[in-house]
């Protein structure tokens, strides 16, 4: 018999989903790295190579999903300066992880320019992952950007994820410079999925407070307007 429940479907895609980031973004590249310097790779090499697997786990996004939505042109743009600058310059190692942090420090800076943009680049964000997708689900959080206090929420968001962003390329630059380059290619991965699970969190907690607020001050207009 066939599963009929949505949720639970959906809730197996997800978990299957996590997995296989997890697999691919953080355990994949240390045990890929292992393996080829302790067979006589060097670390520049090794690290090259460990930079394959979150290519693959964004192809099999693409592939799952089989349509480009604006997480996946980020996610494409960042990859190709990912590439562009760890071939570029010298062949070291701490110089190719000094890079790599300075494209999420980059992803950083885009966030706070977008500031000044019409719509910051978490409202984007926000309807990628808080909608179902569909057509109906993007206009109606497109129809949102009409209240101030939704718009105070995706530009505090989009200012606290640029900030974080920076903030954790200046620690993992300095890091570099001070750990081993095996101990910052672990360090690397758990570091960058740590600050992004705590600032998903603190989205999910600064937007649900908010939305409680928003709906204690309508309630409170409505019992002023009946009295």
């Amino acid at each position: 018999m066939s599963d009929q429940n949505p949720a639970r479907r959906s809730g197996g895609s997800a978990a299957l989903g996590w997995a296989l980031t997890i697999v691919c973004n953080i355990v994949a590249p240390v045990v890929t790295y292992g393996q080829l310097t302790d067979h006589g790779y060097g670390e520049f090499t090794a690290l090259l190579a460990s930079a394959v697997w979150p290519v693959i786990d964004l192809l099999i996004y693409l592939a799952w999903h089989r349509k480009v939505d604006e997480f996946a042109v980020i996610s494409l743009v960042f990859l190709v300066l990912t590439i562009v600058v760890s071939l570029a310059g010298p062949h070291d190692a701490h110089l190719l992880l000094v890079k790599d942090s300075f494209v999420t420090g980059l992803f950083g800076v885009v966030c706070l320019a977008t500031l000044a943009a019409p719509r910051p680049l978490m409202f984007y964000f926000g309807r990628k992952f808080a909608t179902d997708g569909t057509k109906e689900g993007a206009e109606r959080w497109n129809s949102l950007w009409q209240y101030p206090t939704f718009r105070t929420v995706q530009r505090n968001l989009t200012l606290g994820w640029g900030l974080a962003y920076l903030a954790e390329a200046a620690l993992r630059i300095a890091l570099s410079y001070r750990l081993s380059t095996s101990a910052m290619v672990t360090l690397n991965s758990v570091l960058s999925y740590g600050v992004t699970g705590l600032l998903v969190l603190w989205t999910v907690l600064y937007a649900k407070r908010a939305r409680a607020k928003g709906a204690a001050a309508t309630a409170a207009a409505a019992a002023a307007q009946a009295a």
